[in-house]
Parts: structure tokens; sequence; C-alpha cells
């Protein structure tokens, strides 16, 4: 039998074809069960828990409610590793244990209240204006001008990223405090 060189092609489409159209079946049948866009929220954020900073990807429902946590691989930090505490952040927003409202302990008390968000926050305005206030120096013993207050310090945390860092540096400073820290430091 003499094959042309146009049967030849012909005939090896056709094998080409066969061989690979299951395969091709099987892909768009895993698509379809398998959808690449999951029917949930995904976003990055920072681990809480030490001053490392390592990425997460944390995947919400259509509530908000967290249902998985993972390394973010693209992060620089980590590249989608973790250890057992940054796996488990899914346990510390439905832990039934969180605080939901603000429990204040009186001086020489021996129980806690309940109080609400505005009333903790006026309260620390009003402790940290009074403690500004009794303790400020405006020149030291030299007669030089330093606008402080000793009395009060400022700790930063691992989970502040850039921006948050400067907004509390610069109200630091407004307030004249001068022990001002970071937490990767100590």
């Amino acid at each position: 039998m003499e094959l042309s060189r146009r049967d030849f092609m012909k005939v090896s489409g056709l094998t080409a074809g066969g061989l690979l159209l299951p395969t091709r079946l099987a892909a768009a049948e895993e698509a379809r069960r398998f959808p690449l866009h999951k029917p949930i929220g995904e976003g990055h954020t920072i681990c809480p828990y030490c001053s490392v900073g390592c990425g997460l990807l944390i995947a919400t429902d259509e509530t908000g409610h967290i249902i998985n946590s993972e390394g973010d691989p693209d992060h620089i930090i980590n590249r989608g590793g973790l250890d057992p505490k940054s796996v488990s952040v899914r346990q510390m927003s439905i832990s039934d244990r969180r605080l939901s409202k603000v429990l204040y302990r009186a001086p020489n008390s021996d129980k806690w209240e309940e109080k609400t968000w505005d009333w903790a926050i006026a309260e620390i305005a009003k402790r940290v204006k009074a403690t500004r206030d009794a303790t400020f120096e405006e020149k030291d013993a030299n007669g030089v001008t330093v606008n402080r207050t000793q009395a009060i310090a400022w700790l930063g945390g691992a989970a502040n990223n850039s921006e948050d860092c400067y907004l509390a540096q610069k109200f630091a400073r407004a307030l004249g405090l001068v022990w001002i820290e970071h937490q990767a430091r100590i």
C-alpha cells in the first residue's frame, strides 16, 4: 500500500485527535465539577500573633465568617508557610470566649461591670488628658524648651503596617510622648 504525504497527514491528525480527545473531555468535566473561582471571598491579611508578620489568605463565606486560613504564597516573609498559631486564626474569630463588650473593674472593686464602647473611649481620653496635664513639662531644668510628658508611653505592635505606625508616631509625638517603642525591638 502506498501512502501519500497528504494521506499520512490525515491519518496522523486523526490519530492524535483520537488520543487527545479523552483527556480534553476529562479536563472539561473536571473544570465543570471544580471551578477555579471559589464561591467565597478571599482576602490578604497579616497574622496577629507574633512580630514576624506572616501573610495569610483568609477565606470568608457570604456572611463574612472565616471558613479557611492558609499561608499566602506571594507574601515576602513566609512564602506560604505558617506556624500552628497562624493556622488557628479561624478559631480566634469563632471563639465563644471572645469578649464583645467592655469589661471594667473599678479601683478596689472585686466585680467586673459591663460598659459601652462610648464610655470606655471617653474614659481613656479623659485619663490620658489628666495624666498629660499633670506631668507636662514645657522647659527642662536648664531652661530648654522640651514640651514633653514622661508619664505616658506608646508601644506599637507587629501587625501594624507602615501607615498605622506613621499615624501612631504622629499622634504620640503630638501628645508630647518621649517613650515610644515597638514590640519587635523589645
